[in-house]
């Protein structure tokens, strides 16, 4: 057998790795190529969002006092406001009408210029690359201007432009100014067709709240049904309705306040941004909590939620001390004061740093301060000329604060007395069948959050493991306690340590499948390694028994557009294999290499949950390998494990390395 290295030049030659390989995309093929990036892909709602923003952006610069939105029964989607109109003459420097710039251009749009005079002062575009993604992953889309006594029409389809702007004098009676988009979304991007009439009626009555005296419409051509929202009092009446009637503890906390011009006492603030508010503190009931950033929903919160956070925790604080109210040994966090509060939150930010192109967060820095110092003084002083709400106020949060406190106290309590109690990171489940139950060892919080929130709460136990197991091949049994991992498995699994001979007490086994998931590379395998070696050596029988499985989660992702009556897919793959037998399937489907997108996972903590429950956590879907001893037998497997984890192995473990080192294939 040859063994020839080939050479350099040749490697370079088969790999087609040239100068012709770079590709530069162009236009709207970016948003084409990777709509992922620029917008959701579970439904067309999201492009429809960026064109209703638009025109919400106009209303919030006060030009505006209608928005209709019109579902078709052609599955289009029509948005049309009374704002300025976007202009429709030629663009100074590109010499091409500004409405045609403003739909095929990435990174173009009015919401740039934040000077005094600009546009747009204060809106949720920020990349400039809105309603260029409705037109890209649209199959057409149809704009119509009315300004300056004119009325321009233009269409596009595909993302090109394919009727050239006309413009006709505005007849007696028509609108004078305004904007109307009609948008056709293209199904081979989306998961589902049609937005979802349940979020968008939520996210047009939100606007309705966000702008007071705006009319917001929603005509449904396909039920004859036609909804409108105008709130006069805005906030205040949308918070007790969406608390679903619960008991207030004391009257609602409402205020607005905004940087006044460069001679006000904000200096570090431009002038305009602040934010409106309401709170509500509730002892039991439904939560709602909702915020906005230049009236963008941000659904995932963010800087201005942790700055009324922050405000509301500091002004309750300064009252309980001020009135000496705070119980000796009782330290308030701000997850005291957090803990039944509804709200609703819009602020006014000049240059909104949002995560991701969907907006869904808010990055900010400045607004933690923003939103934190001017909410603080505001409720310091209501609770100061509210002092009986505020002492009922400050009885809630410490009866937070100290139940807190107790269940930290009782685990720390019982564990020092010798009285094995649940440990406290582990998120139990509700099913007492122990046949049933499967625990899950996750490495790492951020993971374990994912988990928690994707797992079959009726079935599936989560334990987060902080950093890297001991290597317990060689700690004894009675030391093995002192390490806190290890402890809280124990505890978990309700089984003490136990040797080969030892007839092990089996009957409070909580778990009939104790499930290793870790990330599928390098520090993974070693964290499994590390869990497999306290099994073997601490617990065998669990071995044994078949109650120890490896969950194995899957490497890449493979997003394959619609095709003919087949929809958008979501494929995963375990491994390189994996992932080669599906790209050649895609590939014999007629699916062109340029398609697709391959995502690879970093981690587990990069999972969104629902994607972790999927490939990973469903019994239905997921790799669950067993744990078992093997063709070496129980002896060879303990002489061989002695030479892997053994301390004092070192040059055994070089030789089996040099020996076997080649047959090795390494994900570095």
């Amino acid at each position: 057998m040859s063994t020839k290295k080939p050479s350099t030049a040749d490697s370079g030659k088969n790999s087609g790795y040239s100068e012709a390989s770079i590709k530069v995309l162009k236009g709207l093929e970016p948003v084409k190529q990777r709509p992922g990036m620029y917008t959701r892909t579970e439904n067309p709602l999201h492009i429809i969002q960026e064109v209703i923003d638009n025109a919400s952006d106009e209303a919030l610069g006060g030009y505006g006092k209608q928005i209709a939105v019109t579902l078709h029964a052609d599955h289009s989607v029509s948005v049309e406001d009374d704002g300025r109109g976007i202009p429709f003459g030629m663009h100074p420097e590109e010499g091409v009408p500004v409405v045609e710039i403003v739909f095929t251009r990435l990174h173009a749009g009015g919401k740039f210029d934040k000077a005094a005079g600009g546009a747009y002062t204060f809106s949720g575009g920020l990349h400039g690359v809105g309603v260029s993604v409705t037109n890209a992953l649209s199959t057409r889309l149809d704009v119509t201007v009315w300004r300056d006594g004119k009325v321009a029409d233009l269409g596009f389809a595909n993302g090109d432009v394919v009727k050239s702007i006309e413009t006709r004098a505005m007849n007696r009676g028509e609108k004078e100014s305004g904007t109307r988009v009609t948008a056709w979304a293209n199904p081979k991007y989306f998961d589902s067709p049609n937005p979802p009439v349940g979020e968008l009626q939520r996210l047009l009555r939100s606007k309705a709240v966000l702008l007071p005296g705006v009319e917001v419409v929603l005509i449904n051509e396909k039920t004859g049904e036609r909804q409108s929202w105008k709130y006069e009092d805005g906030l205040l009446g949308y918070l007790l309705e969406g608390m679903g009637g619960s008991d207030l503890l004391i009257p609602l906390f409402e205020g607005e306040r905004f940087a006044g011009n460069a001679k006000s006492t904000e200096e570090t603030f431009a002038e305009g941004e602040g934010a409106t508010w309401v709170v509500a503190w509730s002892e039991e009931g439904p939560l709602l909590r909702e915020s906005y950033v230049n009236l963008i929903p941000t659904p995932a919160g963010g800087t201005h939620e942790s700055g009324l956070r922050d405000g509301l925790f500091q002004a309750v604080k300064s009252f309980v001390e001020l009135h000496n109210l705070q119980p000796k040994g009782v330290k308030l966090l701000a997850e005291d004061v957090f803990a039944r509060v509804s709200f609703v939150l819009s602020a006014k930010v000049l240059d909104p740093q949002f995560q991701g192109q969907i907006k869904e967060r808010l990055n900010s820095r400045d607004a933690v301060k923003l939103v934190s110092s001017f909410t603080r003084p505001a409720l310091e002083l209501w609770l100061n000329q509210h002092v009986e709400y505020g002492k009922k106020l400050a009885e809630l949060v410490i009866r937070q604060a100290q139940a807190r406190t107790r269940a930290g106290q009782k685990v720390e309590k019982r564990k020092s007395s010798g009285v094995a109690v649940l440990p406290g990171k582990l998120t139990d489940c509700e099913s007492t069948d122990v046949s049933h139950n499967e625990l899950f060892l996750v490495e790492g919080d951020s993971a374990g959050g994912s988990a928690k929130m994707g797992r079959d709460k009726e079935f599936q136990a989560i334990l987060p493991l902080r950093g890297k197991v001991l290597n317990t091949w060689e700690t004894e049994r009675d030391r093995l306690f002192a390490n806190n991992e290890v402890h809280d498995i124990a505890v978990a699994i309700g089984v003490d340590p136990h040797s080969p001979d030892q007839k092990a007490d089996l009957s409070n086994l909580r778990y009939g499948k104790i499930c290793i998931l870790s990330d599928a590379d390098v520090d993974g395998s070693h964290i499994q390694v590390l869990l497999l070696t306290l099994f073997f050596k601490h617990f065998p029988q669990l071995i044994e028994q078949g109650n120890v499985c490896i969950a194995r989660p899957p490497l890449f992702r493979v997003d394959a557009p619609a095709r003919g009556k087949k929809p958008a897919q979501k494929l995963y793959a375990l491994d390189e294999g994996e992932l080669e037998a599906i790209l050649d399937k895609l590939r014999k489907d007629g699916v062109r290499e340029t398609q697709w997108s391959i995502s690879r996972f970093k981690g587990l903590g990069e999972m969104s949950a629902e994607q972790l429950w999927d490939t990973t956590m469903n019994p239905d879907t997921r790799r669950l390998l067993p744990v078992q001893v093997g063709d070496l037998g129980f002896e060879d497997t303990v002489t061989r494990m002695t030479m892997l984890m053994g301390k004092g192995e070192v040059a055994s473990r070089r030789s089996w390395l040099e020996e076997k080192g080649n047959e090795v294939e390494a994900d570095i």
